[in-house]
């Protein structure tokens, strides 16, 4: 016990020192699970940009919903910040600790609480991962399809509302989470809908805090859709000589109605990265990545309207495959694209920025990125999930080099503007962290004053992870 009330952690940057006896009953409540060491604090304190590091003052190993509900009850009574870790994937400085305070880092709350076939939905916590759920489900001929790469936590995919490769025809998680377990500011622990597949129950708080990126709560469990594993699954690899032919295709395929489960883009540099990254042997030009879902007359039919769609936008080759060991490497290579990219300036960082446009403006608006980046200084990849309009840069800068990041933050700057002159959006499925706040005001206007309300009203004192998705109020 002496070890804590004498230890001294170096206050973060534009933070503080914890109060000696708040550590003293974060030791009692978590024994080892209370970590002060530099190199972990410094671990949460980052996700997987150029953002830089800024490290809480105190890790929390949280295991179930009653520790964090008490870690929140500390942190309320002593107006320390919290600030959630799941696996620190995030994009836009979602987990630094801009005013010091307390991680509670989610990634041992590990369990499948409830798996129910006939309903079509499972209750897990947190911690559990998209591949960890789809194990479990392995045996019940069911899976979870919201897939964004990476290791993700499916309580950060909540949180940061993300989506990934399968979102056009399987949604979000907007759409997929049905109902969670949330602790809010001072500790109070809630549920925030039922299993019903419909209500109109009072308000919709799951999808307040579905994308809320932990500034309205803490998500500690979440029920969510599962869906039938398809009878056949079928890829398919199509190259283009442009990017704006392959867009424009794809914008054919979904105004015609086929219902794809993926459609991919990587430019001609990304395929170059994912090529050397991963050994593989794509041809080097714009391409498109495909699979579709569904019995075999379906998807035979499916692959039948999109060869001829694509043909008619100039597509070089349509190169189709049933086996998995192929679609396996496929979607591997697709979602090793960050390290790949990074791996082309191995000292450097990745920018990593997205927009999503209505789908008939996303041919104009790659077209126009394209120019814009045609000449930049360093290496830029675009690649995306354009089925519903989305797409992403990679901009592989050194950070510590300032014209570098004048430029790229210029490239940043224009690519937003361009998108939201589109009617689109800053941010298709990053979130906004506190990389993209400046955009907030620009994207909603004076809907932003009613977003800044419900923060006030869900966390008076601004303790959960500030400086994060609004602007001060």
């Amino acid at each position: 016990m002496e070890i804590v009330a004498t230890q001294r952690i170096p206050d973060a940057e534009g933070g503080r020192r914890l109060p000696d006896a708040m550590l003293v009953e974060l030791r009692q409540l978590l024994g080892t699970r209370l970590a002060l060491g530099l190199a972990e604090r410094e671990q949460h304190g980052r996700g997987e940009s150029y953002h830089a590091t800024r490290a809480p003052d105190a890790v929390c190993y949280a295991e179930s919903t009653e520790e964090v509900s008490a870690i929140l009850r500390l942190c309320s009574a002593h107006g320390v910040p919290v600030v959630p870790f799941g696996a620190g994937t995030s994009l836009e400085g979602h987990v630094a600790a801009l005013r010091g305070g307390v991680c509670v880092d989610l990634s041992r709350m590990t369990r499948v609480i409830a798996v129910r076939a006939e309903d079509l939905d499972a209750t897990v916590q947190a911690g559990v991962t998209r591949v960890q759920l789809n194990e479990e489900l392995r045996a019940t001929g069911l899976f979870f399809p919201i897939d964004p790469g990476g290791e993700s936590t499916l309580g950060g995919m909540a949180a940061t509302r993300a989506s990934g490769t399968n979102a056009v025809r399987y949604g979000t998680m907007r759409e997929n989470v049905l109902s969670m377990t949330v602790v809010t500011a001072d500790g109070e622990i809630i549920r925030t809908g039922s299993r019903a597949r419909k209500s109109s129950a009072g308000y919709d708080l799951t999808r307040l805090f579905v994308g809320s990126e932990g500034t309205l709560g803490i998500i500690t469990e979440l029920t969510v859709r599962l869906y039938g594993i398809p009878e056949t699954v079928s890829a398919a690899v199509v190259p283009f000589e442009t990017v704006e032919a392959a867009v424009a295709s794809v914008v054919s395929v979904i105004q015609c109605g086929i219902p794809v489960a993926r459609v991919e883009l990587m430019d001609t540099r990304t395929v170059q990265a994912t090529n050397r990254y991963c050994g593989l042997s794509y041809r080097e030009t714009p391409t498109l990545f495909f699979e579709f879902h569904g019995s075999p007359g379906t998807v035979a039919e499916q692959i039948a309207m999109t060869k001829e769609l694509t043909a008619d936008h100039g597509a070089l080759d349509f190169e189709s495959a049933s086996d998995p060991d192929t679609r396996a490497t496929l979607w591997r290579a697709r979602h090793a694209v960050h390290y790949a990219v990074q791996a082309m300036r191995p000292s450097a960082k990745v920018w990593s920025t997205d927009v999503c446009v209505p789908i008939s403006n996303l041919t104009r608006c790659i077209a126009e990125t394209q120019a814009d980046i045609a000449s930049a200084s360093f290496f830029v990849a675009i690649v995306g999930h354009v089925g519903d309009g989305n797409f992403h840069l990679g901009l592989v800068i050194d950070p510590s080099v300032p014209a570098e990041l004048e430029e790229a933050d210029g490239i940043n700057d224009r690519l937003i503007r361009r998108a939201i002159g589109m009617d689109g959006t800053c941010t298709g499925e990053h979130g906004i962290g506190s990389g993209k706040i400046k955009f907030m005001e620009l994207e909603h206007g004076r809907a932003v004053r009613v977003m800044q309300a419900v923060k006030a009203a869900l966390d008076p004192a601004n303790i959960l992870n500030p400086g994060k998705v609004l602007p001060a109020a």
